[in-house]
């Protein structure tokens, strides 16, 4: 079997294993949430009973001494941008890699986008935005995607979220569904990040590994940052510094939370020890509401 079979077979792989809750779940519930935020304006015409008293546009109302509402029409179609993180850290994981994980749940996103005809982006980025494939339609545009989010090799390892969502900002001029999957191992991107959310609707899912939380007490050992290469020698069997660490990783945690929050962004939870669903399931339920 040559690569090109591997890839294709791969990305195949990739889309029956999130057939079945694009087909239950993420549809239905993609529909509901998402469509109807796009609306443009169409035209001001004259009220009549029974129209939203919101809707009075009152600037022609007062010229035309008369009351007029304003008319929206729904976008017929939406833009939804994955912007993806893969920077070296993506790779870490205890049983399946973040990036993995986040693949599947990015392909459900893609999967669903699609049968709601919408249009799909990706922008993959480490310290900065290293591929942008504009927005398309269709299944061979998706698993374009899907190929790229799982074969593409980083040209850097270390990360810089400041930068690309800066890019990013730049070069997506519509408004669109931006979800933001990382880590986010950084500092420094609020403003970027507000920049964006004054247009577009942005949800961050934040990919995590239960290794990140908790080191194994298997004495003592090298640990090296996979994006900065620095080395520092550790003992894991030390109660104090198993506390140390966990309570550094747990105020980072609650940190990026408190921060989305302040930005009123939504956040999901990705950890690779729990089915990607699960967490996408509880964001639609809130989003729902």
């Amino acid at each position: 079997m040559n690569r090109h079979e591997v890839v294709l077979r791969n990305v195949r792989k990739i889309e029956i294993r999130t057939k079945k809750l694009v087909e239950g779940l993420m549809s239905g519930a993609y529909h509901s949430v998402f469509k109807g935020r796009g609306i443009e304006f169409s035209e001001v015409r004259e009220y009549v009973f029974g129209d939203d008293v919101r809707s009075i546009d009152w600037n022609v109302t007062a010229r035309m001494n008369h009351p007029y509402v304003k008319e929206f029409i729904e976008e017929r179609d939406l833009t939804v941008y994955i912007v993806f993180d893969i920077s070296a850290s993506s790779t870490f994981g205890m049983v399946k890699s973040k990036k993995d994980v986040a693949v599947e749940l990015a392909a459900s996103i893609m999967f669903s986008a699609m049968r709601n005809n919408d249009n799909v982006g990706i922008a993959l980025f480490t310290d900065t935005i290293e591929k942008l494939i504009k927005p398309g339609k269709g299944r061979r545009h998706v698993l374009r995607l899907i190929r790229e989010l799982i074969y593409y090799e980083p040209q850097a390892v270390s990360t810089d979220i400041e930068a690309s969502l800066s890019y990013l900002a730049k070069v997506v001029k519509r408004r669109a569904i931006i979800f933001i999957i990382s880590d986010f191992y950084a500092k420094g991107f609020d403003k970027p990040l507000k920049i964006l959310r004054e247009k577009h609707d942005i949800i961050a899912i934040n990919t995590r590994d239960i290794r990140e939380e908790q080191i194994p007490e298997v004495g003592l050992i090298e640990l090296e940052d996979s994006e900065t290469g620095e080395q520092l020698l550790v003992d894991t069997s030390d109660s104090a510094f198993q506390e140390r660490y966990g309570q550094i990783v747990r105020k980072e945690h609650q940190e990026l939370k408190s921060r989305m929050r302040k930005l009123k962004i939504d956040l999901i939870q990705l950890n690779t020890d729990i089915p990607f669903e699960i967490p996408l399931r509880k964001f639609f339920r809130k989003r729902s509401r």
